[in-house]
């Protein structure tokens, strides 16, 4: 059976390593909430990664003037990282050549806040199915879970169901879902979300949003039976926390090889 496993991260704000809260990202700038900014580039977080063997980490653009930003980091670990933020059917493909193993893709299919089918084949043709990732980030709706795009704050016509993601997986081979409410908070993942992933989803899903301790790792392992894997963000030491040390995960992950 198989095991949940950390998945790194890599957030780009106006082209430097940031954690925010999820919340916050929004078109006004006074609303931002950031809990760090570092000191390191994004292509030495993603030598990092590469020196530790941790696959299938993800490169976030959170707004425009991230490209070289990404390119750095994909460049500096060719095939071992997904890219995500402003991609098209147009411009997937150029992502693939610069390095990435992977595009996810979010916005581009909600036209108008409202899914389109057609787009999701037609990002999928660019790339083929085995190297898209579609983002299914959301925001909790008493006990639902909306598909949320444009930064987090616009809510689409898509519900997060066993259905949806079945669909949604004809295109794609993996999911990646931002639990939005709780992103950058470092208050504890939303568990009724990951034990759900786990009974819907059927290729590699990795989440993200609220992890605080190392044993979250386990506690998402033991709520989805090991179908889903854990990102972790604001909470780690390599981000200016103090409740997560990284080599910790490292090691988890190292334990399953």
């Amino acid at each position: 059976m198989k095991t949940s496993i950390f998945r790194p991260c890599i957030d780009l704000h106006n082209g430097v390593v940031k954690q925010i809260v999820g919340g916050t990202l929004s078109n006004n700038p006074d609303e931002l909430k950031t809990n760090f900014v570092a000191d390191k580039t994004p292509a030495e977080f993603a030598k990092l990664y590469k020196q530790n063997g941790l696959i299938g980490g993800h490169v976030i653009k959170l707004g425009a003037g991230n490209d070289d930003a990404a390119k750095s980091a994909v460049s500096a670990w060719r095939d071992g990282l997904h890219v995500g933020g402003g991609i098209t059917d147009q411009n997937a493909a150029e992502w693939i050549e610069a390095g990435a193993e992977k595009v996810i893709v979010t916005s581009y299919l909600f036209p108008e806040a409202k899914f389109s089918l057609e787009r999701l084949k037609s990002v999928s043709e660019a790339v083929g199915k085995d190297r898209l990732v579609v983002d299914v980030s959301c925001r909790r709706r008493d006990d639902k879970w909306i598909v949320a795009m444009n930064k987090w704050q616009t809510l689409t016509d898509m519900e997060v169901t066993k259905d949806t993601l079945s669909m949604l997986s004809e295109y794609c081979s993996e999911f990646l879902i931002h639990a939005a409410d709780v992103e950058g908070l470092c208050k504890g993942i939303d568990e009724d979300l990951v034990k759900k992933l786990g009974e819907w989803v059927n290729i590699p899903t990795t989440y993200a949003g609220g992890a605080k301790h190392a044993d979250d790792l386990a506690l998402v392992n033991e709520l989805s039976k090991g179908k889903v894997d854990l990102t972790y963000g604001s909470a780690l030491d390599v981000f200016g926390g103090t409740q997560v040390k990284f080599d910790d995960l490292v090691n988890w992950n190292k334990k399953l090889t």
